[in-house]
């Protein structure tokens, strides 16, 4: 099937396609923002552009007793700005495979604003409005979510349509922290001369049992997947300056840094200092600060047993923020009910990564609410980020079916 008769059987696909031809590259969005400004006006509604240009888009309730929902998902795709090709293969839409195709997120940008458009056709639907953020930067630096005005939201539940796999449900996700320990001995040495001396302790081995005492992998976990984990990226000690200099005055290109830095590796020398640096991610705040007071205490106990000849410290650098699971579950009820009514597999889970759902979960609405935000799929997008990424337009189209089924639930119901 051609790309252009898909377009015409479906208004969604209609949508999604002409959104993924247009590049969007992060901080480069304006010709789609251009598309949706105009199909808003064509639609009939209402859509703002704020300061940074995210764009806001509303549809007012028809039932102001009823609560608005806020749906979210952005702009910028990563690629560059080569023409975008698209081609149907079986049920999935892709690319010449020269570039990538942008299903992440257009498909949750298509869904969102279908469904503002088919709000303001039928004003007959019973509901409590349907808001709408659309964001610029959210693959190289989240810059368009931080610099939303959360005070011109009214709703109290986000649902970000930015998962990658139908009937996902992720309910929390994992903060990113950074953790760079420092070992420094009081006396170096000469590993000839000196190394009788017990006082001269070498802080390459003395990192290196340290590291062996602080957890590694998982920490916590429950039904929903990791919720708190440590990983070590990196550790280093020893006089590397001179290898160091010597690749970058000489400037030497190599296949292997690490086999060259062993072969010219100075082991004479009794270490005083190393370092290792972490990263933490944790969905729970509570988790993440046990785990850091696991860490400290080791510390402690450290500098206590060395304490005149060696110390240890560890500085610990938040760089995203938990996105924490809400203490109600009416969103995830009502998902689960419109994954039952509709027969598609629900997947209700925790997810170890960043998403704009962590920068909203910090946020407060204009009633003074913390927003509750929930990471939900769309469709079923594969390879995502590479040449390769294509989306399987069959679980699109179940997608809205499903958004729509949400939202109709939710305006029966009540928190």
């Amino acid at each position: 099937m051609l790309i252009n008769e898909l377009k015409q059987q479906n208004r969604l696909l209609e949508i999604f396609c002409e959104l993924v031809q247009i590049p969007s590259p992060s901080l480069c969005e304006d010709k789609v923002i251009e598309w949706i400004k105009d199909f808003s006006v064509q639609n009939d509604i209402q859509c703002e552009l704020d300061d940074y240009h995210n764009l806001l888009i509303k549809v007012r309730a028809t039932n102001p007793t009823k609560q608005p929902i806020l749906l979210s998902a952005h702009m910028d795709v990563v690629g560059d700005f080569s023409p975008i090709q698209l081609a149907v293969e079986g049920d999935f839409i892709q690319t010449d495979k020269k570039r990538t195709l942008g299903a992440d997120d257009k498909a949750g940008v298509a869904c969102a604003l279908l469904l503002a458009a088919e709000l303001s056709e039928n004003k007959n639907i019973d509901h409590g409005g349907l808001e709408i953020i659309l964001t610029k930067d959210e693959e190289s630096g989240m810059s368009g979510i931080k610099n939303i005005n959360f005070s011109k939201i009214t709703s109290n539940y986000a649902l970000v349509l930015d998962a990658d796999k139908l009937g996902q449900l992720l309910v929390s996700g994992a903060s990113y922290t950074n953790g760079r320990l420092k070992v420094e001995t009081t006396y170096g040495g000469h590993s000839g001369l000196d190394i009788q001396d017990e006082k001269r302790l070498n802080a390459v081995k003395l990192i290196a049992d340290l590291v062996s005492n602080i957890p590694q992998g998982v920490f916590y976990a429950d039904k929903t997947g990791t919720i708190t984990s440590i990983n070590l990226g990196m550790l280093i000690g020893g006089n590397i300056q001179n290898s160091m200099s010597k690749i970058v005055s000489d400037g030497i290109v190599l296949d292997d840094y690490y086999d060259y830095f062993m072969k010219n590796a100075v082991t004479n020398v009794i270490n005083a200092s190393a370092e290792a640096v972490y990263s933490i991610r944790s969905a729970s705040v509570e988790k993440e600060t046990e785990l850091i007071n696991i860490i400290n205490e080791e510390i402690n106990e450290f500098n206590k047993k060395y304490e005149g000849l060696a110390n240890a410290d560890m500085i610990f650098e938040p760089h995203l923020p938990p996105f924490e699971k809400a203490e109600d579950d009416f969103i995830q009820k009502i998902h689960t009910k419109a994954c039952d009514k509709l027969g598609i597999k629900q997947s209700v889970a925790s997810f170890h990564a960043g998403a704009e759902t962590h920068i909203y979960a910090q946020n407060k609405n204009a009633k003074n609410e913390l927003i509750k935000p929930f990471l939900v799929g769309m469709a079923d997008v594969l390879n995502m980020h590479s040449k390769d990424e294509k989306v399987d337009y069959k679980t699109l189209l179940q997608g809205y079916e499903l958004l729509k089924e949400i939202f109709k639930e939710l305006n029966l119901g009540n928190p």
